[in-house]
């Protein structure tokens, strides 16, 4: 095994699944009954990487905090669901990508802003569950990212130190696409490595990405 885990942001890094989950929403909100607008994937584009209540404020704000939080929560319920069934889009050589890395001897893993079981609906409705030996969800702590970042490393006995890496006690680094990933990073004290082909654009980054495909130069 190398002496460097590759944790990655989903939404944006690994996927672009706001279709579906627009869809997913739009059909719940209905089921609901009520006067609800469309739920459109450019709106879910706009705030992937926000935690949870912020993106309830943003798609739901004209309710209360307790009755939007509900309805969110069943949104999110149903989106597990049908993003299990339908999946998403991966990003162009995403398959391909982690397949190479996992056979060059890299653990990867996966820290995202998301409800509990969206990671799982994931790598279940992509294929992927076998590649990926660690995943940490906001639902679980509801922490910010970086903290999140902290307990997985820790949990999986990483060092924060590179100098101290070795297969036994690998280093890390972070893989996402927007501000908040970055943010993230340099809060978990790691490297960040920006995915530009996603939804944003942070204000720095040890190294970028025009594919994930780039990751294999990165990292031979």
């Amino acid at each position: 095994m190398k002496d460097t885990i590759l944790l990655f942001d989903l939404d944006g890094t690994l996927w672009d699944s706001a279709d579906s989950v627009a869809e997913s929403w739009t059909e719940k909100l209905r089921m609901m009954g009520g006067d609800f607008p469309e739920v459109t994937g450019e709106l879910i584009r706009s705030v992937m990487g926000r935690t949870m209540r912020e993106i309830a404020a943003i798609t739901l704000p004209d309710y209360p905090t307790e009755e939007r939080e509900a309805l969110f929560r069943d949104c999110l319920e149903y989106e597990n669901e049908y993003i299990r069934v339908h999946g998403g889009r991966l990003m162009e050589g995403c398959r391909e990508t982690l397949g190479e890395l996992n056979r060059r001897g890299y653990r990867l893993g996966i820290v995202s802003n998301c409800q509990t079981g969206y990671i799982d609906a994931f790598l279940e409705s992509m294929g992927l569950r076998d590649l990926f030996f660690a995943t940490m969800e906001w639902g679980e702590t509801e922490l910010p990212k970086g903290e999140n970042i902290k307990i997985l490393m820790k949990r999986h006995n990483c060092v924060f130190d590179p100098s101290l890496a070795t297969p036994e006690t690998p280093k890390a680094v972070y893989i996402g696409d927007t501000q908040s990933d970055c943010d993230a990073a340099d809060l978990a004290g790691i490297p960040f490595i920006h995915a530009s082909y996603g939804f944003g654009t942070p204000t720095h980054a040890d190294a970028s990405l025009r594919t994930m495909a780039d990751l294999l130069r990165l990292f031979p």
